[in-house]
C-alpha cells in the first residue's frame, strides 16, 4: 500500500517520472526477490520443527536466516548504488527518465538491508504460527510511509529524493518494532553475537530450499523487466500505463501471494508431525479459498479497469491503455494463485526446485515470447500484452498438477524425508 501511495503522488508529476518509477520499481523487486524467498524457505523450516517440536532447531533457524538476509541486503545495497546509472540504462535511453530514477535508485538502495532484517522477522513469526504479528509491522511500515510520502513529496516537494526517502524511514520503523516484539514477546530469541553464529547444517536447510526459489522468482522478475522494456520501446504512454498497472495487480496479488505462505507454513507444521492427510486437505481449502477470490477479483476489475487506473493519473490515452492491460492480466490472479498454493506445498516438502522448473518454463515457452509477440504485433492496444501472464501461469499449473500427482505416488519417501 506504501508504493501505491507513493504511486499516486509520483503521478502528478509527469509521464517521464511515471516511467522513470516504474523502471525503478522493477530493479526494486528484481532485487527484494531473494530476500523473500530466504524468507519463505526459513518459514518452512521453522515451522517443520515446531510441528516437530524441535524449540532449539526451530530458534536456530531464525537466526541463521536472520543472518543470511543481513549478508543479502548489504550486497544488493553496494550493487544498486554503484552501478544505479547503469541498471537504468538496461530499460530507457531517456535523460528525462534515467535522472530522476537513477536519484531514487541510489536513495532506496541505501534501505535494502532493512526489509531484508523485516522479512527474517516475518518469517520466523509465520513459521511459530503467529500472522498476526507480521499483519501488524508491515500496517506500521504502510502507515509511515504514507504519511512520509506525501510530507516529503506533497508538502516539501522532494519529487524521487522524498518517496526513497519515505520509503527508506519507513522500513527503519518496522523493523525496530519487529525487533521489540521478538525480544519481549517471550520468544526465547536473544540477540545477541553469540546466538547469531550461524550453523552450518541449518545454513544448508535454509539455502536448499532458498536458492532455488530466489533462482525462480529471479526469473519472474527477469520477465517483468523484459515486459518493461518491450513496454518503453512502444513510448512513454505504454509504459506509464504499464508502470500502474503493475502497482495495482501488486494490490490483487496480496491474497494469493499471501497463500503462498499460509500453505507452506501449515502443511510444514502438519508433515513435521507425521501428518500428512491434514497437509494435503489444508491445500485443498486453501485453494478452493485462492480461485473463488480471483475469480471475484478478476470479474470486478472488467467493470472498474478504466477507472481504476484514472486513481493513479489523469492523462486519458494512459488510462485507456492501462485499463486494455488491467483487464486481461486481472484474470492471472486465478491461475497464478493456483500455483502459488501448489508451489507452497511443495516447499513444506523441500522440493523447492519444482516451483524453479515450471515458472522457469512457463517464462521461457509463454510468458517472455507471448509478451513480445503481442508488443509488436498490436501496436494500439495493451491488452494482448497482458494475456502473457494468464497464458504463462496456466503452463505453470499443467507441470504443478503432474508434480503433485506424482509426489501422491511417492508419499512414503517424503514422510522418510521429514
Amino acid at each position: 500500500m506504501g508504493k501505491i501511495a507513493i504511486q499516486a503522488l509520483v503521478n502528478t508529476m509527469g509521464v517521464s517520472v511515471v516511467a522513470a518509477f516504474a523502471v525503478v520499481n522493477r530493479i526494486d523487486d528484481f532485487a527484494i526477490t531473494p530476500e523473500q524467498n530466504i524468507a519463505h524457505a526459513m518459514t518452512a523450516l521453522m515451522a517443520q520443527n515446531k510441528g516437530a517440536k524441535r524449540n532449539d532447531r526451530m530458534r536456530e533457524g531464525f537466526r541463521c536466516g536472520l543472518v543470511l538476509e543481513t549478508i543479502y541486503g548489504i550486497l544488493i545495497f553496494i550493487v544498486c548504488f554503484v552501478f544505479a546509472r547503469h541498471l537504468m540504462m538496461l530499460f530507457v535511453k531517456d535523460e528525462e527518465v534515467i535522472g530522476p530514477g537513477v536519484t531514487y535508485l541510489h536513495l532506496i538502495s541505501i534501505m535494502y538491508i532493512l526489509p531484508a532484517i523485516t522479512n527474517g522477522l516475518q518469517g520466523f513469526f509465520r513459521g511459530i504460527g503467529d500472522s498476526k504479528s507480521p499483519m501488524y509491522f508491515i500496517a506500521v511500515a504502510c502507515a509511515a510511509n504514507i504519511g512520509l510520502d506525501y510530507l516529503f513529496i506533497g508538502v516539501m516537494g522532494l519529487d524521487a529524493a522524498g518517496a526513497a526517502l519515505g520509503t527508506t524511514i519507513a522500513q527503519a520503523v518496522s523493523v525496530i518494532v519487529s525487533l521489540t516484539v521478538v525480544i519481549k514477546k517471550g520468544t526465547g530469541i536473544k540477540l545477541r553475537r553469540s546466538d547469531l553464529r550461524p550453523k552450518r547444517h541449518t545454513m544448508k536447510n535454509i539455502l536448499k530450499v532458498g536458492v532455488p526459489v530466489a533462482l525462480q522468482d529471479g526469473f519472474i522478475q527477469i520477465s517483468f523487466i523484459a515486459i518493461t522494456i518491450f513496454a518503453n520501446q512502444r513510448g512513454l504512454n505504454d509504459a506509464a500505463a504499464v508502470g500502474i498497472v503493475e502497482k495495482i495487480i501488486g494490490i490483487l496479488f496480496l491474497v494469493p501471494s499471501s497463500m503462498l505462505s499460509t500453505i507452506s507454513a501449515l502443511a510444514s507444521q502438519n508433515i513435521g508431525a507425521g501428518k500428512h492427510d491434514r497437509a494435503r486437505l489444508t491445500l485443498r481449502y486453501v485453494l478452493c479459498m485462492t480461485v473463488g477470490y480471483g475469480l471475484v477479483a478478476a470479474t470486478i476489475v472488467q467493470f472498474v479497469s478504466v477507472p481504476f487506473v484514472g486513481l493513479f493519473t489523469n492523462d486519458g490515452a494512459v488510462q485507456i491503455l492501462g485499463g486494455q492491460y488491467l483487464r486481461s492480466y486481472a484474470w492471472d490472479c486465478v491461475f497464478a494463485g493456483v500455483h502459488f498454493c501448489l508451489s507452497g506445498y511443495f516447499y513444506a516438502y523441500g522440493l523447492s526446485i519444482a516451483s524453479f522448473i515450471h515458472n522457469s518454463i512457463s517464462i521461457i515457452c509463454a510468458r517472455i515470447p507471448l509478451s513480445y509477440y503481442a508488443a509488436t504485433h498490436f501496436p494500439d492496444t495493451l491488452f494482448p500484452m497482458g494475456c502473457a501472464a494468464p497464458a504463462g501461469s496456466m503452463v505453470s499449473i499443467v507441470i504443478c498438477v503432474g508434480v503433485f500427482v506424482w509426489m501422491n505416488k511417492h508419499t512414503e519417501k517424503y514422510m522418510e524425508r521429514t
